[in-house]
């Protein structure tokens, strides 16, 4: 019996020089799409997995993300006075309960891995998920909880997974793949960002990983590799062959809201999925596209 994914981590310590000036004041995490903030949608989908405990990594000038799971007594208040019920509820409906968040700053952006290393100490002997809030995913259901269902039954360790054209494969974790049953994928290694020719197939990763605690061990040796960073993926490869590894091709459409198009895609999807927004949403894409 395989232990239940009940932990996850944000890694928001980034800077988000990619949407400046919009992010100098703000963290990028809190860029809405539609309405709601990226890492509000990362919340809930870990909510939906089940996951119990919310693990932050956050950096200097992120507070406002520390804000949003807290309460606001005056906007409370304000919003009780003038009997605003549905948006009473709204806001507090997202919060947390009490103890299941904890912020652990990480002092200097030394990469991803370095980033979820410094959890190290909230996770303990259980898998963790590991969720990127600039990769949002629209889907029928969640993404990470496609994941933990899977996880029932392999066990190990899992990274959500989507073919992408091989011209992109230098932005990605990719798999090198022992078996494929078109929904797993059994993994044999896997190579951050390789150049296009070298890539030993397409099947990138993207923000969602359910990790055994051993990946700690791996990433405490503070080895750089690609972009002289601290690499996630690199701590994953060198646990391939002890554990299970797979990679799940999940249901639905991811977006990368860490770039500027992708993040705007993500917008108009959003919104078009949304019964309150869509039809008008449709009368202006129509005018523009003229």
């Amino acid at each position: 019996m395989f232990k239940p994914v009940r932990k996850a981590i944000f890694p928001v310590g980034g800077l988000g020089t990619r949407f400046l000036p919009a992010t100098k004041s703000m963290p990028k995490e809190m860029l809405p799409v539609v309405d709601k903030p990226l890492i509000q949608y990362a919340v809930e989908e870990a909510k939906a997995a089940g996951i119990e405990q919310f693990i932050f990594v956050t950096g200097r000038g992120k507070s406002a993300i520390e804000d949003h799971f807290d309460i606001s007594y005056e906007l409370q208040q304000t919003l009780t006075e003038r009997q605003r019920q549905h948006e009473l509820q709204m806001i507090n409906s997202m919060l947390p309960e009490p103890g299941q968040v904890a912020y652990i700053r990480q002092q200097e952006p030394l990469g991803l891995g370095h980033a979820v290393w410094c959890a190290r100490n909230l996770v303990g002997d259980e898998p963790v998920a590991i969720l990127l809030a600039d990769d949002l995913v629209l889907a029928e259901q969640p993404c990470l909880k496609q994941m933990v269902d899977a996880h029932v039954y392999t066990g190990g360790n899992m990274v959500a997974v989507m073919d992408v054209p091989r011209e992109q494969t230098r932005r990605y974790g990719v798999l090198d793949v022992l078996r494929d049953d078109g929904k797993l994928a059994a993994v044999r290694g896997l190579v951050e960002k390789p150049m296009p020719e070298k890539a030993p197939s397409t099947l990138s990763i993207i923000g969602r990983y359910i990790l055994l605690p051993e990946v700690f061990d791996y990433l405490g040796a503070a080895e750089h590799g690609a972009g002289n960073e601290i690499q996630l993926t690199d701590a994953m490869a060198k646990m391939i062959g002890r554990h299970p590894f797979h990679g799940l091709r999940f249901e639905g459409k991811r977006f990368d809201c860490g770039d500027k198009i992708g993040f705007f895609e993500a917008q108009v999807a959003f919104a078009l999925a949304r019964p309150d927004l869509a039809k008008d949403v449709k009368a202006i894409l129509r005018a523009y596209a003229g």
